[in-house]
């Protein structure tokens, strides 16, 4: 009777543990937030500060801007992921800007120009769309933008500046890992606009266990995320880079093959004599 309670005991701790495990497996990561700040290269002074915080950040570098290549080099050094801001055509006729993507653009000159943009950007890593409301709505361009980005070893993250963009979409069909923004940090800049969207950002996170934010290099936003970040931890909200949270998404396996992109050949300036 004695062993057969010990079988039967055994039976039981021996199932917990398989329901625990299972349950770990099943709900492996905390809610997890990834944040990119966008219209980086121009603010020197807030984009040194982005670059050093101690979280693992991603920073969308506008390209041919006065501090883009150097800051990046510098948030690569701190363990930033880095990606272009893509400027792309918007409803509102506002100037895109060295690289600028537009509808009146054939397909070479629009994959010369995304191509160029990309060898401007060191340590490139992902993509999304600067404006866009304008060519995110469009078939036609945003398959050839996907189609040059599908060379390289990038994703694309549809900023979604307007409901009825397509670009995720057409990303999918041309098998470029693709995520959509979740919320805008600060369009808004108070900090207590901020503070709300920030809330917000972290209870979608909680709902379906990953979330991205999108904030920019304002005084406001990088106060307040020098402020609150270090205290996620005591939350229970990791912090994540948009490649981490999508392998957390997918299973956690790799986004590409090695030696299954070309890679991208760093833009080198040239002397006059050249």
């Amino acid at each position: 009777m004695r062993f057969k309670r010990l079988i039967i005991g055994g039976l039981v701790l021996a199932l917990a543990s398989l329901s625990a495990t299972a349950q770990e497996a099943a709900e492996p990561y905390p809610p997890t937030i990834a944040i990119i700040i966008d219209d980086m290269g121009y603010n020197l002074h807030e984009g040194r500060r982005l670059a050093e915080l101690d979280q693992p950040l991603t920073l969308a570098f506008l390209p041919f801007r006065q501090h883009t290549a150097p800051l990046a080099r510098l948030a690569h050094h701190h363990s930033k992921e880095i990606m272009l801001h893509a400027p792309m055509a918007n409803t509102r006729n506002i100037g895109l800007g060295a690289g600028g993507l537009t509808p009146a653009m054939d397909e070479p000159t629009l994959a010369r120009t995304l191509r160029r943009a990309l060898q401007s950007i060191p340590h490139v890593r992902g993509v999304n769309n600067h404006m866009g409301s304008l060519l995110t709505q469009q078939l036609q361009p945003m398959a050839w933008v996907m189609k040059e980005l599908d060379r390289y070893p990038l994703y694309f993250v549809d900023s979604r500046t307007i409901a009825s963009s397509i670009a995720g979409r057409v990303a999918e069909a041309y098998k470029v890992p693709s995520l959509t923004r979740d919320v805008f940090l600060d369009h808004e800049q108070t900090e207590e606009f901020v503070d709300q969207q920030f809330k917000l950002l972290i209870q979608k996170a909680k709902e379906k266990g990953t979330a991205i934010g999108i904030g920019h290099p304002h005084k406001v936003t990088v106060d307040y995320l020098a402020k609150h970040l270090p205290t996620l931890d005591e939350q229970g909200i990791a912090v994540a880079t948009v490649s981490g949270l999508w392998a957390m998404r997918n299973g956690n396996r790799l986004m590409f093959a090695e030696g299954e992109k070309q890679p991208i050949v760093p833009m080198v300036a040239r002397s006059k004599k050249d």
